[in-house]
């Protein structure tokens, strides 16, 4: 049968195993063509094919299609990829802290209406200043700023699709603010010099979780604070450790100070409804934690790196998580997957992050290097000059911050079903005279931003001229402005 006697719903079907460029190329063929290759349900399957975080409810009635979002942000991706110059970014300092930036988040959502009008990323920062502060990053602008208190803030978390930042200080205290007007909307004090902080939403209720030097973990509910349940953790350890699984089913609390603890799980549903029993909880069987993370395509797939006692050798272990309920009881599982040993070498402070269901990412000292679950090193790259002090991984790329004053972005690849990294830039962000270096970076898809650590140079200098805004921190902005 020719082209030119398929019906309508034949060409659909053709072009089903078709990608983006050839969809193109058979549009220009004639109005047939073009009629059956600009069909919504192709555009869609590509895109949800290609951006799993992908939201329809962003496709703006009557202005934008499945074909318009693809293209848009499939040419903000491939700027974003290439990184040239004036071209594909520009740079925004966002000046105004006084004190070291100690938590960065994004205020807005990730899931941009492409093309659909200019792109808007805000972005939260609390800082020793005793300030929290919104900033609008495409204009590189201060939205608004909390009032000044003599107590530093510790951390900053937010939840975007509230418009929500919650922010904890060095007493203990947690503040939820307003994300669009910066008010202050509730406090709740854990009487704690310090806290961990973790959201995550049951039944579409957003609930928050504060572990405290103490070792008591509170649970309240967002964005009033009404304390829901407390419970004692650990006896005399601080929880430094707080994480909540990719399914918010689980969390799991630990001490990283303390080597004879191990760390706790808790079924979330246990915590947001307390009993006068205990809260359904396990452990993980591991000592002398280190750090740990999700794997974020997996429900609930922890792994946990912690130091052998009998020697430095680090090991990593990864573990499913899993409840089992009978009729009188339910019991927390904790089963292992795989578990590795590290190459020997003189260990800093790592930074680890998961991808996918089995790939590990470590910044060791100043090397970025990839590790399948099962101990296998797929890729090392030496790009930094100095410590990695951060990393950002999300669905398309991975970025890292350095105390060598700059950021360096990676984009995924599948090669033979195995994830692996293509380097694409460096993000420059000053000179040491004036600068630490970088402390920390994160990304939304159209914009990423990096907090600068000035040097005691350039702070001694500021307190001499007594500026009115002395500078402690900065930012820096990548992606177009649409």
């Amino acid at each position: 049968m020719s082209a030119e006697l398929l019906t309508l719903d034949g060409l659909v079907h053709v072009f089903s195993y078709l990608e983006a460029p050839d969809l193109l190329r058979a549009a220009r063929v004639n109005q047939a063509w073009n009629e059956a290759a600009g069909t919504t349900s192709l555009w869609r399957r590509l895109c949800l094919d290609h951006w799993t975080f992908c939201n329809i409810s962003n496709l703006t009635p009557g202005m934008q299609t499945w074909k318009q979002y693809y293209l848009h942000r499939s040419k903000l991706e491939h700027e974003m990829a290439s990184g040239r110059p004036s071209a594909d970014y520009i740079c925004r300092s966002m000046r105004g802290h006084k004190g070291k930036i100690v938590g960065m988040a994004y205020l807005s959502d990730n899931e941009h209406v492409f093309g659909g009008g200019k792109l808007r990323s805000v972005v939260c920062t609390a800082s020793t200043d005793g300030t929290i502060r919104a900033w609008q990053v495409q204009e590189g602008t201060q939205i608004w700023s909390s009032p000044s208190q003599e107590v530093p803030f510790r951390k900053v978390i937010t939840v975007p699709e509230y418009k929500l930042a919650i922010s904890t200080d060095a007493r203990g205290t947690i503040k939820v603010w307003h994300g669009e007007s910066g008010e202050e909307l509730a406090a709740f004090s854990t009487s704690s010099s310090s806290s961990s902080l973790v959201t995550y939403s049951v039944n579409n209720k957003p609930f928050l979780t504060a572990s405290t030097a103490g070792g008591v973990i509170y649970t309240l509910e967002v964005p009033n604070l009404n304390q829901v349940s407390c419970i004692t953790a650990f006896q005399n350890s601080s929880i430094d450790l707080l994480l909540c699984s990719p399914d918010e089913q689980w969390l799991v609390a630990g001490s990283t100070e303390n080597a004879d603890t191990s760390p706790k799980i808790f079924y979330t549903d246990c915590l947001i409804n307390p009993a006068d029993e205990s809260p359904v909880s396990g452990s993980l069987p591991v000592n002398n934690c280190a750090v740990a993370c999700w794997l974020p395509k997996a429900p609930a797939r922890i792994a946990v790196m912690q130091q052998d006692r009998m020697s430095v050798q680090r090991i990593i272990t990864v573990f499913d998580l899993a409840v089992k309920k009978s009729k009188y009881k339910m019991e927390v599982l904790a089963q292992q997957v795989a578990s590795f040993t590290l190459p020997e070498r003189t260990w800093t402070t790592p930074v680890m992050k998961g991808h996918g269901t089995e790939t590990i990412l470590l910044g060791c000292g100043s090397n970025l290097e990839l590790y399948s679950i099962f101990g296998t090193q797929l890729e090392a790259f030496q790009h930094h000059n100095n410590t990695i002090t951060s990393i950002w991984v999300d669905a398309f790329r991975v970025i890292t911050s350095s105390f060598d004053l700059s950021l360096r972005v990676y984009t995924w690849k599948k090669v033979n079903k195995i994830s692996s990294l293509t380097s694409r830039y460096y993000l420059l962000g000053g000179t040491h005279r004036w600068s630490r270096g970088f402390t920390d970076v994160a990304c939304d898809n159209i914009s990423i931003v990096g907090a600068l650590e000035t040097s005691p140079l350039d702070r001694q200098q500021d307190a001499e001229q007594e500026r009115k805004v002395p500078i402690n921190s900065n930012f820096l902005f990548l992606g177009r402005e649409t």
